[in-house]
């Protein structure tokens, strides 16, 4: 029986809404929870939403329940799919993944898949992008995931923040945290390992050294074809300077611009710069 394949992705992958419906993919919304109440992802609240109240209010961020995941997971077998992948955020910088992988275990009637995207943000879009062009081109759930997997090492993410409070306050602030009091006065690049970690990729002096910096590592990448995308987080102006600055080099070909979801602007707080890239 021909495998009828969707999927499925958190709300932290922060692809465009019209990609997400051409593509037919099912999002599962993480929380963002103020004591007056929890609210979904994209779905109740926007990222301004959450920035307009900052530095006053600093909001916590939940995963979906376990209910919410097994109720989208049973729509989409209701929908008649035979197969399911879902393509989370890093294992290391949320629980998500494993609270997925726990609800489909339970699943029948439904192959299911989890994969670790090892990233975030569009990092992790560009995967489920892919996945799903896979898909529409007639691959099998291992081909989709044997080319995720081959794919994962080569997609990149950078960016920078105008100040790492939110980061240590939310905890997500990882291998940043040893180098913090040294980069008070700096603005420092931040990247993800292949571990799924954050990680500081170099220190630069002042935002607009920062922003120099940042678009100068997609620059020295200009040897290869790439898909990028600028992100941004309460910061859309400077961003699209950036966007402007990166998409007349010759080596660009699709290009995405996006703003991060309402949680991941959680631990960013306003002021984030994004970019992200994969080798094609």
């Amino acid at each position: 029986m021909k495998e009828r394949i969707a999927i499925l992705a958190d709300s932290a992958c922060d692809l465009p809404e019209k990609i997400i419906k051409e593509l037919n993919i099912h999002i599962l919304p993480l929380k963002v929870v103020y004591p007056e109440g929890t609210y979904s992802d994209r779905v109740d609240i926007e990222p301004e939403d959450v920035y307009k109240r900052m530095p006053e209010e600093i909001p916590k961020t939940s995963m979906p329940s376990p209910h919410e995941i097994t109720s989208v997971i049973e729509k989409i077998r209701e929908e008649g799919f035979t197969h399911l992948l879902s393509i989370s955020l890093s294992s290391n910088l949320s629980g998500t993944y494993d609270a997925i992988k726990m609800m489909a275990n339970q699943m029948e009637d439904l192959t299911v898949q989890v994969f670790d995207s090892k990233t975030l943000s569009i990092g992790t879009g560009w995967m489920v992008m892919e996945a799903a062009r896979s898909i529409a081109k007639g691959f099998n759930l291992d081909k989709v995931i044997e080319h995720l997997q081959a794919m994962r090492p080569r997609v990149k993410v950078f960016y920078v923040l105008e100040t790492l409070e939110y980061l240590r306050r939310g905890g997500r602030i990882g291998n940043v945290a040893a180098m913090l009091g040294e980069f008070m006065h700096f603005k420092p690049i931040i990247s993800v390992n292949e571990e799924g970690r954050y990680y500081v990729y170099c220190k630069t002096r002042g935002r607009k050294k920062s922003i120099e910096s940042l678009i100068q590592v997609v620059e020295k990448a200009a040897h290869k074809p790439i898909n990028l995308s600028v992100m941004h987080g309460g910061a859309r102006q400077e961003a699209e300077k950036v966007l402007e600055r990166l998409r007349s080099l010759p080596n660009v070909r699709d290009i995405i611009f996006s703003d991060i979801s309402p949680a991941l602007g959680v631990h960013t707080g306003p002021g984030l710069i994004g970019i992200s890239y994969y080798e094609v």
